[in-house]
């Protein structure tokens, strides 16, 4: 028993949407004003510099704290392109850590994209590709879904998918059916996975902007994977990953097919006190993101991650 349970290999998966991660240069193509040296907010170098690092202490410390060990994967939101990413893994906090990354160039007005970050230690990647969601008529383009195949420690075979769906803005009933649109997208190429690989283990993680019970979520548990990040709760205060006039949601999600769910151990919500400040206006705490209106706070995220550990076979 105890020769078992040295020989298990500890899998650790993050998700974090990290908040406008933008870098300072304006990309004629994309809507980045707001995040340049000469807009309102002045976001300068040494601002970007203090908030690659504060993500960087932030992914490095989701390890735990008792049996700490460093993320093996991590999904990452609102990156604005692959030079950020480059910056985050090699020049940051995080660059001893040896992170490899994959992310996407998707048609978002803004430039906001997604990528995943994987310890090359752990996860060694087979094949990737974006995967790009055609807008409804009245839908602004949105990011791209990122598939990644990849072979972990135990040479199993890990299927992900990082995903960020379109906002509420404009109002829920509004906006529903582009949420629906990105889950259409997505249940199709899990199929597709499933075709070829039966008992493929795969993992969907991302920001829906839905809670549990909304439909995009639903339509994934549908499709035939489990919430594993339903019942996540943080250890100091924190109900949810996202907080908005008070009340806790939690819109981000990790989702597991069924051949992973005898290897899943835990899900919660990483609300380490650095992470989170006093709630002046509603009570009790909330994160501490990196703009407060237009003040600038040198913060994390408006979002806290979720972190999720499996124990893979010898």
């Amino acid at each position: 028993m105890l020769h078992a349970f040295l020989s298990a290999i500890l899998l650790t998966f993050v998700e974090l949407n990290c908040e406008n991660l933008f870098d300072c240069q304006h990309d004629s193509l994309k809507q980045d004003e707001e995040f340049l040296p000469t807009s309102t907010r002045r976001w300068s170098q040494h601002r970007y510099w203090e908030k690659l690092n504060n993500i960087g202490q932030e992914i490095i410390a989701c390890g735990g704290e008792e049996d700490w060990q460093l993320p093996d994967l991590v999904a990452l939101l609102e990156v604005e392109n692959d030079s950020v990413c480059r910056d985050l893994t090699k020049r940051s906090l995080l660059r001893k850590a040896g992170y490899e990354f994959i992310a996407t160039q998707s048609p978002d007005l803004r430039g906001i994209d997604v990528a995943l970050l994987y310890s090359p230690f752990s996860f060694r990647p087979i094949s990737h590709h974006a995967i790009r969601v055609s807008p409804l008529p009245d839908m602004r383009p949105t990011r791209d879904i990122l598939y990644v195949e990849g072979e972990l420690r135990d040479h199993d075979t890990l299927h992900v998918f990082v995903v960020h769906a379109p906002s509420r803005f404009g109002g829920e009933r509004t906006t529903r059916p582009h949420r629906l649109q990105v889950g259409t997208v997505l249940t199709a190429a899990i199929d597709s996975v499933r075709a070829i690989h039966p008992q493929a283990k795969i993992i969907v993680a991302g920001d829906m902007n839905d809670p549990h019970d909304g439909h995009l979520p639903q339509l994934i548990v549908k499709a035939g994977l489990t919430n594993i990040s339903q019942s996540a709760q943080g250890t100091n205060g924190a109900r949810g990953t996202y907080k908005y006039k008070g009340q806790w949601q939690s819109i981000d999600h990790i989702f597991a097919s069924g051949p992973l769910l005898p290897l899943f151990s835990s899900c919660r919500v990483f609300d380490a006190p650095f992470l989170l400040e006093e709630d002046k206006t509603y009570g009790g705490v909330m994160p501490h993101r990196n703009y407060n209106g237009m003040r600038y706070q040198n913060g994390y995220s408006d979002h806290l991650p979720l972190v999720a550990r499996f124990t893979l076979g010898p």
